[in-house]
């Protein structure tokens, strides 16, 4: 059974009370004894040796030593005062140092008393001093749940202001083990355990908060990222087990006129091999009984709107409705027109709906939908308003989701009875490690290779001193006939100096391409929509050679005549921006280029980030370069669906572990999918808890 004083409010902890447990409420999400217990030391110290104080030396390393107080006094300065304690060890003496909380502090040294103190040293003037040391009386450190490898705590600025400090929360777990007298219940069945030769639950957490040596500590460290990584493994996976026993979507039996029609009269080229792998994995789901919910990756230009196409007209073909929900108008303008385009002349009705559509065409749309004689509709986030209502939705795509919450993406699926089919694209590529926890309850297809014909995009690093020959290559560009973005970075903090960079640039860009021989459109956020809308348009039609613009055409825009795109202060950006930047040209059979302009003082940092858009365009190389660089929390904005608030694995560097999880999280659940097996009656309890305590699971996908 579990041990239910873990559930128990963590203000009735001792050396807690009411005033700290409002502070671990807010500062570190510690709410109840097994919070504490889940809050794990980010570093370890070793405090195996003691110094003589006549052994310092002059560095920055921390020492331990013990020794007594002979003297204490305030001394005035500047501004307040500190206090300074004479420490004496019998081989020298130095100074111990407090600037903040004096008062607390004198009132409660002991002189002529055996301390251990701890911390860093400085030097000067001869003499030794250590501030703000660690310190505890010997006789309670000969008593304390000692340890070789002392432990650091995550803490912030108004913990340590307020005094409670690393030792303090080291105590404070110290009666927690006390507490609970260390009944930690196995979470993990027998066969787990000896298979991973990992060690006990309980031998784990007494390891990680108080290791008795290094290797007790790998080993605690092993377990307990294991045990992490295996149950967010096991609801991921379990939900979509769930999700297609219990779920039933439409079975969609035909491919018929409207597919075999457009395949073999209206399809503009061939299929790549990855295009009808993908659209095969498809057919399969919606022929299933079961409601598709996949992931389809392709890299920016890889061909999803065709896979995304022939998947609505197997939905008509069986008597459906088919919608595409998009993140902004522009991208769902230009889905409706390449689909209008692409179905000429067929018997399909197809509508756009967006924040723009007048209310008379609304009105019409409504109605459409509700009698059935609509079959497509494309649109932005105004299609999950409640107005909105198909007769027969039968499959909802939904592009670049992570734009989209999980409460406006689960609204989609209760326009019908029965949910449609999903289908969720996206040009970000999501690193394999990342797509297994976020999207670990999703089947996953992938186009990962381009269409015939194109060519790559060929990427240089240029830096400022080097603007005069970009800008001749630019007008040999545009001498062929060619069209030319210029981005400029923005980044919402700082708008006025964002702006300022645009219009400054624009100026520059415009002294250089003066008129009447070159034109240039000008988009930036702060435009109107129309003003944007004719911009954008002018471009398209080829009426200006140059767009000057922020990230605004960063998604969507499809001008295949545009063949250079120039990225000015490109160290500002991230890395899948620098890719999805990129992928806006490339989209003709020209060759295109892409050019990354910086100044000479970059990061290590920015310099990996260009080197790699110089080295590859494979868009999962990239990711995996992103991921290792700013860590999952931030790629793809996964903090949304809270999957990887994790305590102490990194789906990074523990990438071994996690196909390791996920490998047995299957292999139990499909020889025991309801864990009622009683050697997986530890995994059950615990799977229990966690699933009652965790409110992240409901919708992820």
């Amino acid at each position: 059974m579990p041990n239910y004083k873990l559930n128990t409010a963590i203000a009735y902890l001792k050396g807690v009370g009411p005033n700290r447990a409002i502070l671990l409420k807010s500062e570190l999400g510690i709410h109840t004894f097994g919070d504490l217990i889940n809050f794990f030391p980010n570093r370890y110290i070793d405090r195996t040796q003691f110094f003589k104080i006549n052994q310092l030396q002059n560095n920055t390393s921390e020492v331990q030593i013990i020794g007594k107080i002979t003297t204490i006094k305030t001394v005035q300065q500047k501004r307040g005062s500190r206090l300074a304690a004479t420490f004496t060890d019998g081989t020298g003496t130095m100074e111990l140092v407090w600037f903040r909380g004096a008062k607390w502090i004198k009132d409660a040294l002991k002189i002529n008393t055996p301390y251990v103190i701890f911390g860093k040293t400085n030097f000067f003037n001869g003499l030794f001093s250590m501030p703000h040391p660690e310190m505890e009386l010997l006789v309670d450190y000969k008593k304390s749940l000692r340890t070789a490898m002392q432990p650091i705590y995550p803490s912030t600025e108004k913990l340590t202001n307020k005094g409670i400090s690393n030792k303090i929360v080291s105590k404070m777990i110290q009666n927690l083990f006390e507490e609970v007298q260390g009944d930690f219940t196995e979470t993990l069945s027998a066969s787990i355990i000896n298979e991973l030769h990992l060690i006990s639950k309980k031998e784990a957490l007494l390891n990680i908060h108080f290791p008795q040596n290094q290797e007790l500590l790998t080993k605690a460290q092993i377990r307990l990222k294991f045990e992490e990584l295996f149950f967010i493994q096991l609801q991921l996976i379990r939900k979509k087990l769930v999700r297609k026993s219990k779920i039933k979507g439409f079975n969609f039996e035909k491919v018929g006129d409207n597919f075999n029609n457009f395949y073999t009269n209206k399809l503009p080229f061939h299929l790549t091999n990855a295009q009808k792998r993908v659209l095969k994995e498809i057919r399969k789901d919606l022929g299933s009984n079961a409601q598709m919910n996949r992931l389809l990756q392709g890299d920016v230009g890889s061909g999803k709107t065709i896979v995304a196409l022939l998947t609505m007209l197997i939905a008509l073909d069986n008597g459906f409705q088919a919608a595409l929900m998009a993140p902004t108008e522009i991208l769902a303008t230009q889905h409706y027109n390449s689909l209008v385009a692409l179905l000429e002349g067929l018997n399909i009705s197809i509508k756009l709906l967006t924040g723009s559509t007048k209310t008379k065409e609304r009105r019409i749309i409504h109605e459409q939908l509700e009698n059935g004689t609509l079959n497509i509709l494309i649109g932005t986030h105004a299609l999950i308003e409640d107005k909105v209502k198909f007769k027969n939705l039968g499959i909802a795509i939904i592009d670049e989701q992570h734009r989209f919450g999980v409460a406006q993406r689960s609204k989609m699926w209760q326009k019908n009875q029965l949910p449609p089919h999903v289908l969720v694209m996206t040009a970000t590529p999501i690193p394999r490690t990342l797509a297994m926890s976020v999207y670990g309850d999703l089947d996953i297809s992938v186009i990962d290779e381009l269409p015939p014909g194109r060519k790559e995009v060929k990427t240089a690093h240029r830096y400022d001193a080097n603007r005069l020959s970009v800008f001749k290559f630019l007008k040999e560009e545009i001498a062929k006939g060619r069209q030319v973005y210029v981005v400029y970075p923005l980044i919402n903090e700082s708008e006025a100096m964002d702006y300022k960079d645009l219009m400054d640039g624009y100026e520059s860009i415009a002294r250089e391409f003066p008129l009447p021989n070159y034109q240039i459109s000008i988009v930036h956020g702060k435009m109107k929509p129309a003003d944007k809308e004719y911009e954008m348009q002018r471009f398209i039609n080829g009426d200006t050679q140059i767009m000057v613009a922020t990230t605004v055409i960063e998604v969507g825009v499809n001008i295949p005549n545009a063949s250079v795109m120039v990225i000015e202060s490109a160290e500002r950006f991230g890395l899948s921006q620098l890719h999805q930047l990129r992928g806006r040209v490339g989209r003709g059979a020209e060759q295109s280029y892409c050019i990354l302009m910086t100044s000479f003082k970059l990061s290590a940092d920015a310099k990996i980030r260009l080197n790699t858009m110089v080295d590859t365009s494979d868009g999962f190389k990239i990711a995996e370069v992103d991921l290792k660089l700013r860590g999952p929390g931030n790629l793809m904005g996964t903090q949304q669906s809270g999957v990887l608030n994790l305590c102490i694995a990194d789906i990074v560097k523990d990438t071994q572990l996690l196909k390791k999880a996920r490998a047995i999280a299957i292999d139990v659940l499909t020889k025991d999918p309801l864990l009622k097996l009683p050697e997986n009656n530890f995994i059950r309890i615990a799977y229990q808890e966690i699933s009652k305590n965790s409110t992240i699971w409901s919708n992820i996908s």
